[in-house]
């Protein structure tokens, strides 16, 4: 009489067999996951985001960043700022010797909301990027990262600005201290294709409180030497070596940027001249006579007319049909 097969299967077999199908399966898994990026080509592009996402399947601990290129630019100028002439000679300035590769401050530009810190570096940028100038904005929250955006660029031909917009940091935060080390702390020896440009409402990036000036007195929370906490705070902003202060617009500064905008929405003199009145309404309704609300109320006007107009084009075509229907 035969003898009838084993119910079971060698147990080696069975692992090798195991192991295939994993790795098959992983095969699958990882076609389906975002490819690594590939670093940009700088000679083509000239702005970039650093955005974080989150390692996947394969690797799930943490998050790696990436250079995301930025193909639809603000194509603002340096001749569209106007009233903040002393700002732009000096940053200007600054960049120029960058670009021609002369020694340059990384540069703090702090002052009123709306007066044009982050225009004028986005125009920096339309300028000078044909002589090699190239942007990296960097969020407060990958401060941490800056270093390995430094290492990416490092020996890269073009020159790097990186771009923090409106910064400050809260009580508590601790993202300032590698922007610290980035700008003047680190053992590296910065390169010399790399400059730190950031923009604040706050000339002092991180909170002071009055109880902090008592040196003499004993702290809230303890702290035997709360000056020195005051110094720490201070210590990122003196960082930058360049500092431009912007300051609010008078009237007929705010009214010079009104007329600006509308002139180049092709508006004539007539017009913009009747528009002043309603500027100022405008201004007045915000609260604020600033560069960002003189743009802001040049859209909503030439937005208004262009929609009128188009609607009285509309009535004429209409009223000539009915004429010749009739």
């Amino acid at each position: 009489m035969p003898l009838s097969p084993k119910s079971s299967s060698d147990p080696a077999s069975s692992f090798s067999d195991l192991l295939t199908r994993a790795d098959a399966l992983l095969a699958r898994i990882e076609a389906l996951l975002p490819k690594a990026g590939e670093a940009p080509d700088w000679e083509k592009i000239i702005a970039c985001r650093w955005k974080k996402h989150k390692r996947g399947f394969i690797h799930p601990f943490g998050e790696e960043g990436r250079l995301i290129p930025v193909h639809n630019l603000n194509p603002i100028r340096l001749a569209d700022l106007s009233c903040i002439e002393e700002q732009k000679t000096r940053i200007v300035a600054n960049t120029q010797q960058f670009i021609r590769g002369y020694a340059a401050n990384n540069a703090l530009l702090t002052g009123t909301r709306g007066s044009g810190k982050s225009s004028l570096i986005k125009a920096l940028l339309n300028e000078f990027s044909g002589k090699g100038l190239r942007l990296i904005e960097v969020d407060k929250e990958d401060l941490a990262d800056l270093a390995d955006i430094i290492d990416q660029i490092a020996t890269r031909p073009e020159k790097f600005i990186l771009f923090c917009d409106d910064l400050s940091f809260e009580a508590g935060e601790s993202a300032y201290k590698a922007l610290k080390s980035a700008l003047d702390g680190s053992i590296a020896v910065p390169p010399d294709n790399v400059l730190i440009y950031a923009t604040s409402n706050r000339r002092h990036l991180i909170p002071e409180y009055f109880s902090e000036n008592l040196e003499g007195s004993r702290a809230e929370n303890g702290e035997i030497h709360p000056g020195e906490t005051v110094e720490e705070k201070i210590s990122l902003s003196e960082r930058f070596g360049l500092w431009v202060s912007f300051y609010p617009f008078s009237q007929e500064d705010y009214l010079a940027i009104v007329r600006h905008w509308l002139a180049s929405f092709g508006f004539s003199n007539r017009v913009i001249q009747d528009a002043e009145r309603d500027a100022l309404n405008w201004a007045l309704s915000r609260g604020s006579r600033s560069g960002r609300v003189a743009w802001q109320f040049a859209l909503d006007f030439a937005g208004h007319l262009a929609k009128n107009t188009k609607s009285c084009q509309n009535a004429g075509k209409s009223r000539t049909s009915r004429k010749r229907a009739s």
